[in-house]
This record gives C-alpha cells, sequence and structure tokens, in this order.
C-alpha cells in the first residue's frame, strides 16, 4: 500500500497576523507626522512620534512572533538529498578539472 503524500504548501504562507508587521512602516511616511505641534518636553511632534514607535514597533513584531512560531514548515518530499549533490562544486554536473 502506498504511503499517503503530506499535503504541500507552497508560496508564501499567509497569516493575519503578518499584517500588524505593517503598523511599524507608518512611521516611514512622514508627511503624516511631519508637524511641530504637540510638543512633549519641548520636542517636536515629528520626533517624539518616531520615539514612540520604537516600542510600537517592537511590540508589534514579538506579537507577530509569539502567534505564529508555531506554524509548521512545509515539509519536502522525499528523503533528503545526498552530501555530495548538496556540494557547491557538484551542482551543475560534471566540471572539468
Amino acid at each position: 500500500m502506498a504511503e499517503p503524500v503530506p499535503e504541500r504548501n507552497e508560496g508564501l504562507r499567509v497569516n493575519p497576523w503578518n499584517l500588524l508587521l505593517l503598523v511599524p512602516f507608518l512611521m516611514l511616511i512622514t508627511p503624516l507626522i511631519n508637524f511641530d505641534q504637540p510638543r512633549l518636553f519641548g520636542m517636536p511632534f515629528f520626533y517624539w512620534i518616531q520615539f514612540a514607535f520604537v516600542p510600537v514597533g517592537v511590540i508589534c513584531v514579538a506579537v507577530v512572533y509569539l502567534r505564529t512560531r508555531d506554524e509548521q514548515a512545509p515539509k519536502a518530499v522525499g528523503p533528503p538529498p545526498d552530501v555530495d549533490v548538496l556540494d557547491e562544486g557538484s551542482a551543475g554536473g560534471s566540471v572539468a578539472r
């Protein structure tokens, strides 16, 4: 009896949690934050909002990591290739020496 073929997940693995990684990129859209007021401790808005985005970005990356770390990566079908096949010099077939 033939072994069942495992389901192969090719391409990108889409997860809605990955959209949270777009939040730190909002800081790069400078026209949205290019203002002088309101000031915080005498610092213009443009500067202190960038400082505020640092922990926000760290939190976003940590949440995405914690929510997606248990996803199973797609498994390769078949036996692992031989070391000689993986060797850098033999990848192109026969090489003249």
